[in-house]
């Protein structure tokens, strides 16, 4: 250093003596108004030289210090990114291995450090959904979502948690404002639509069924298309209720139209026969519900038939087609096992006793079936007979209605629905028991038997 300022003066005496030598004469120099000043043209040649190098290392020293600073609150900020990304994995880490409380504290920590971190907010909002505190998870997210109004994951947790909350205008305020972002964003049409089916809001949830539906492709579209037969399902059935099933011509309409385009969705056949048997069109309900039984097997048609036509003190039609359909098919155990009960309450016992014990001697073991048999052998006074298929029933369940389980969730009922409450399935509803009939034969479910009641 001290051999470079040398070198500088030696150059900087050299250049003035050169010059001086060169230009011996003075230039009157005016610095201000009437002001000036004699110097030497070398004198001044050199002190411009020397301002200018003096300027040069000012600027330099200027911009080397600003970057050394800059560089310096880099590496602070680094380091403290570091440490905060060294935070947020280990909250993460507390949250997948089930330790929320822990996790809540390291984000929170995290947080603290820089408030700007969406991942953060977002980790954090999930661990307060976890734990059910939805509304701090709101607390969370809004900042979040005012940085990054369009952060599609950040709209969506909101959405949910302002669902959770009961918040339902908020969220329906904000699946519009992600579907204004994306309107083809699938998840966010997904939670829309079961938004409104949780609400009963068919109509609405149809229609966002319908733009799911443009989005979708492959298996997801059969799939997709389901469920919008569900929703239309829905749509017609409430819009018969409201109207207490007065005309109800279009509701009708749409339930056939179901009906041909998914001949195996239960719930529009029973409906569209409901709709019928609460117009006093008994007969067309009866057609519907039969067609309902040839084509789906389900036993939640017998069951109405077989309500149907006992309120109307009219049994002759019922066993008539109890037996066409027995003589079509040739072997159907729950058709035997349903013409078995209705002859049991019409007191046809023989007739009870022989296509009961069909359904046994295929090998069906059932303790409903054992009491109706026992109690068709005490009618017919067989008591050793009624004895022993009492026996066979002790210490089952001595109930003869048979109930029902969804097959998606296997929430149980005693009685069939058309949708699941607890998944929200549709169709899904089938007898608890149904497999040993099918274990013997191609059968299906058996409904709820009223014991010992007989046809007045």
């Amino acid at each position: 250093m001290l051999i470079a300022v040398l070198l500088t003066v030696i150059c900087l005496l050299t250049l003035y003596i050169f010059f001086s030598h060169l230009n011996p004469g003075t230039i009157t120099l005016l610095y201000f108004w009437d002001h000036s000043i004699d110097v030497s043209t070398a004198l001044l040649l050199v002190g411009s030289i020397l301002l200018g190098l003096a300027l040069g290392l000012v600027i330099h020293f200027v911009f080397s210090t600003s970057h050394q600073l800059a560089q310096l609150q880099r590496k602070k900020k680094e380091k403290k990114d570091q440490e905060t990304n060294k935070l947020y994995r280990q909250g993460v880490n507390k949250c997948l291995s089930g330790e929320p409380d822990e996790a809540q504290k390291i984000l929170e920590k995290a947080l603290g450090r820089d408030t700007s971190r969406v991942d953060i907010r977002l980790a954090l909002s999930d661990v307060h959904i976890r734990k059910g505190k939805f509304q701090e998870a709101v607390d969370v997210l809004t900042p979040a979502r005012e940085s990054e109004p369009r952060c599609l994951e950040v709209l969506l947790k909101l959405a949910s948690a302002n669902e959770a909350l009961g918040e339902n205008d908020e969220a329906e305020k904000i699946y519009q404002e992600i579907l204004s972002v994306e309107s083809g964003n699938r998840t966010a049409l997904e939670r829309f639509r079961d938004f409104f089916v949780k609400q009963g809001l068919w109509e609405k949830a149809l229609e966002q069924q319908k733009r799911l539906l443009k989005v979708v492709a492959g298996a997801h579209q059969d799939e997709e298309r389901k469920r919008q037969l569900a929703l239309r399902y829905e749509l017609a059935w409430r819009n018969l209720e409201k109207s207490g099933f007065q005309d109800g011509k279009a509701e009708r309409k749409e339930l056939s139209d179901i009906i041909k385009q998914a001949p195996d969705f239960t719930p529009a056949r029973i409906a569209l026969g409901d709709a019928y048997k609460a117009q006093g069109k008994t007969k067309e309900a009866a057609e519907v519900w039969q067609e309902g039984y040839k084509a789906t097997g389900k036993s939640v048609f017998l069951t109405r038939l077989e309500d149907l036509y006992l309120e109307k003190e009219d049994p002759s039609t019922l066993l008539t087609f109890y037996r066409s359909t027995l003589a079509a098919k040739g072997q159907d155990l729950l058709l035997n096992f349903f013409y078995g009960k209705l002859c049991l309450r019409l007191e046809m016992v023989e007739e009870a006793i022989e296509q009961l014990s069909t359904v046994e001697n295929a090998g069906v073991e059932l303790p409903q079936l054992h009491l109706l048999l026992a109690e068709a052998f005490r009618r017919r006074e067989r008591i050793d007979e009624s004895n022993n298929e009492f026996q066979k029933a002790l210490g089952l369940n001595q109930d003869v209605g048979l109930g029902y389980h969804c097959d998606k969730c296997g929430a149980l009922s005693s009685a069939w629905k058309s949708r699941c409450p607890e998944c929200g399935s549709w169709g899904s509803y089938s007898l608890t028991n149904k497999k040993v009939f099918q274990n013997v034969a191609t059968s299906v479910e058996v409904p709820k038997i009223d014991f010992g009641q007989q046809q007045e």
